[in-house]
């Protein structure tokens, strides 16, 4: 395969929303070539995404550090008695713990009942956990009753099978990868590279003073509101990026014809998936405007640079469509300089084609786009 990368630029424009804010609740923001701007961060829209991909897949995964009380619900869904299911879900941790090369992540706090780590795995590795529990159902009663009687260093469930049970993937996990250091054997190497999004212009985020009606008070003609306060909102077109690096993900899924097809899917889902913070309140359910996806054969190349210089908006119009004169100039610069190094297809879809040359064929729908995109990849 000498398609070894595939780049995804995308503009996008979101009205007043807040997408992913701060820990003081103001939207967050970056400095970038002297103009504070408006930032996403990549984990906000990266869990947009992974939720996409799991709603289409029918394949969920989950990130918790209630593990055991995972393990115990599904028992108890099964008929376990309370006693036994919470026994049998311990045991799956002191199991951990005789595996792990740092057994501190895998105890249990005795307040919450969590764990010190944050596990990531697929729905039905923990359903396999559950099924590891019924499989040894006598054991763990004996375990319990202290009929039987653990050997030092041994573990009280069969340590393969629960290995084996977490170090189960799905899609998404493929994609975007897993670190569990304390599991030997569970960490899985990202293959999608995502950048912060931020606004390819300056922004100033702005204060909006609410209050709320005590229907009550109203009714009985009292002053006063039921609640004030203040929240903060910002506005923007925002350069969005990332990078699907094909030779990683083939090795995370052993096999280039379902590497390619994953890919597809994630390129679809990062177009359309929205962050859903304030969604109730600002509705932001916008879509890109531009999309464009380069196939390259040596290293991935980001356009970020070519918003350093803040785009401003003329008199009759916005910041979308400069944007997308800026990144398409800036592209055709970028291209000169590394000649025709690397790049093996690039191509865009847009709402408007007009002096966007520089960024390969045009295509007419953001469908056409991956499917070209993809076929080339099929045929390196």
């Amino acid at each position: 395969m000498n398609a070894r990368y595939i780049d995804i630029h995308l503009l996008q424009t979101v009205p007043y929303a807040n997408l992913n804010r701060d820990d003081l609740g103001s939207p967050k923001s970056v400095r970038f070539g002297d103009a504070d701007r408006t930032r996403v961060s990549s984990q906000c829209w990266k869990r947009a995404v992974r939720q996409e991909l799991e709603t289409s897949s029918g394949d969920p995964a989950k990130r918790t550090r209630q593990l055991p009380q995972a393990v115990q619900g599904r028992l108890a869904r099964r008929g376990w008695e309370p006693e036994l299911a919470a026994f049998a879900a311990a045991q799956v941790m002191a199991t951990l713990t005789t595996i792990a090369v740092k057994a501190d992540g895998f105890k249990v706090d005795k307040e919450s009942g969590e764990a010190q780590v944050l596990f990531y795995l697929p729905e039905r590795a923990f359903d396999e956990l559950a099924d590891i529990c019924v499989q040894q159902r006598d054991r763990l009663i004996g375990l319990q009753s202290g009929a039987v009687k653990a050997k030092k260093g041994e573990s009280p469930l069969p340590a393969d099978a629960v290995r084996e049970a977490m170090s189960r993937r799905n899609d998404v996990i493929n994609l975007f990868g897993r670190m569990l250091a304390e599991l030997p054997g569970t960490n899985v190497d990202g293959a999608v590279q995502v950048a912060h999004a931020f606004t390819t212009h300056g922004t100033d985020p702005q204060v909006d003073f609410f209050t709320a009606v005590d229907d009550l008070k109203q009714d009985a003609d009292q002053a006063g509101s039921g609640h004030m306060n203040s929240a903060e909102f910002s506005t923007g077109t925002f350069y969005r990026y990332a990078s699907v690096n094909l030779p990683d993900l083939v090795d995370n899924l052993g096999d280039a014809a379902t590497a390619v097809e994953l890919t597809s899917a994630f390129l679809s889902a990062f177009i359309t998936a929205m962050p859903q913070a304030k969604k109730n309140s600002t509705a932001p359910f916008t879509v890109p405007d531009l999309a464009y996806i380069a196939v390259r054969g040596d290293r991935p190349v980001s356009l970020a640079s070519a918003f350093e210089t803040p785009v401003r908006a003329p008199l009759d119009s916005g910041y979308a469509d400069p944007s997308r004169r800026q990144l398409a100039d800036y592209a055709g610069r970028i291209y000169r300089l590394l000649g025709d190094r690397g790049l093996l297809y690039h191509g865009y879809a847009s709402i408007d084609d007009k002096g966007l040359e520089q960024l390969g064929e045009t295509r007419p729908s953001f469908d056409a786009l991956i499917a070209a995109a993809v076929d080339r990849v099929r045929a390196e």
